[in-house]
């Protein structure tokens, strides 16, 4: 199988979608110039796509975006977040995460996106870069950073995140302290946003930032489905958390069961010491 492959400069998932795409056969990977114009670059992949039997991207908000214009410009069935293929059924991620769901891809080219942290990163290759034409479609300008002066979720090697369990915005002090200790990105759930005591920026989860940290600690969160969507890339999980049953424990690698203003503070304590000896 021929497979055209969009793939973004330095972007793990897209090195992801590479491992998955070269499953599938002979892989031609792409990338366009300039300012991102969703119309205009699906013009552009579709018009490289020629005897290409697959076009597949990685399962990020830019990929499902830009493959979604690419199936409407070449009228033909879009699959996203894609975990297998066997002829024409494909396995994709539902509902956060939760389900996994088997369904027939119609039509040539195949259109899919690779779902997040389901695939190892392959080894870079060469790639060859489109120009898109300026039709006067929608395109970004800029894209402006919140400054934070720490280090976004998305990068971090460790995220400390807390839930409804911290109790306020000021208890978040003892969340902060540790993730500095670490060196690590401070988190929160949805309930945390919504409550005003964290930006949305921070909010780890489906409707969040999707996380690939070496170790997430989860510090009073209770562990709803869309919150383990945003979790699930991290290497391992550590959940603090009063009660036993709290769904969070089933994905964690991981549990320490109890008070986490007394427990955080404590690993803090312990941090120093070690650094101080």
């Amino acid at each position: 199988m021929s497979v055209l492959l969009f793939v973004e400069p330095d972007d793990d998932l897209s090195l992801q979608a590479l491992t998955f795409a070269r499953g599938l056969g002979d892989v031609k990977a792409v990338s366009v110039d300039g300012p991102y114009a969703p119309a205009a670059w699906a013009a552009a992949i579709a018009g490289a796509a020629d005897a290409a039997e697959a076009i597949v991207a990685a399962g990020s908000d830019r990929g499902n975006e830009l493959l979604a214009h690419v199936a409407a410009r070449l009228e033909q069935p879009f699959a996203a977040n894609v975990t297998a293929i066997d002829g024409d059924v494909v396995t994709r991620v539902r509902w956060g995460g939760s389900l996994l769901e088997e369904a027939r891809l119609h039509g040539t080219p195949k259109l899919l996106t690779v779902a997040p942290h389901t695939q190892a990163a392959a080894e870079a290759v060469p790639v060859e870069t489109l120009t898109a034409s300026d039709d006067g479609s929608p395109r970004v300008l800029e894209t402006v950073s919140e400054s934070s002066g720490g280090v976004s979720l998305r990068d971090a090697k460790v995220v400390v995140s807390g839930g409804r369990g911290v109790g306020s915005s000021e208890a978040f002090d003892i969340i902060e302290e540790l993730a500095g200790l670490l060196g690590g990105a401070v988190g929160c759930s949805r309930v945390v946003t919504s409550a005003g005591w964290r930006p949305h920026t921070d909010q780890v989860g489906q409707t969040g930032t999707k996380i690939s940290a070496d170790l997430y600690v989860a510090c009073g969160i209770s562990g709803a489905t869309q919150h383990i969507a945003g979790a699930k890339g991290a290497k391992k999980i550590l959940a603090i958390n009063s009660d036993p049953e709290a769904p969070i424990f089933a994905s964690a690698d991981y549990a320490v069961i109890g008070d986490l203003h007394e427990i955080v503070p404590a690993i803090s304590a312990e941090l120093r010491k070690v650094r101080d000896s």
